[in-house]
């Protein structure tokens, strides 16, 4: 059984950072791509950030300049460092991992940029 977990989600003012972290568990024989996703109340889940086997990144358009998504794979761990954050970042992020030839959601961690 393979359990993926976020954490690192809080309270920030806008303009902060927070440094969100993605971890597989359990019997793992592939780690492959991660997407990070968020959802704001009233939205549609949307794709923030992708980062795949070989280490290569993909980045929404909003979030580009100031989003790193990078990983771990010996503690098959991805992170997502969130730089100059703003109000419309506010949602719950979660994470989709490719293990073991199956994807696996995470139970979301919550973000929230307010003064």
């Amino acid at each position: 059984q393979v359990l993926v977990v976020e954490s690192g989600g809080g309270l920030v003012q806008p303009g902060g950072s927070l440094r969100l972290s993605c971890v597989a568990s359990g019997i793992i024989f592939s780690f492959e791509s991660v997407a990070w996703y968020r959802q704001a109340p009233g939205n549609e889940r949307e794709l923030v950030a992708t980062i795949f086997t070989d280490g290569r990144t993909v980045y929404q358009a909003a979030v580009k300049s100031r989003f790193t998504t990078s990983r771990n794979n010996a503690k098959n761990t991805v992170y997502l460092e969130m730089n100059t954050l703003k109000l419309e970042d506010t949602a719950v992020y979660y994470c989709n991992a490719y293990v073991n030839k199956r994807y696996y959601w995470g139970q979301g961690t919550q973000v929230t940029v307010s003064s």
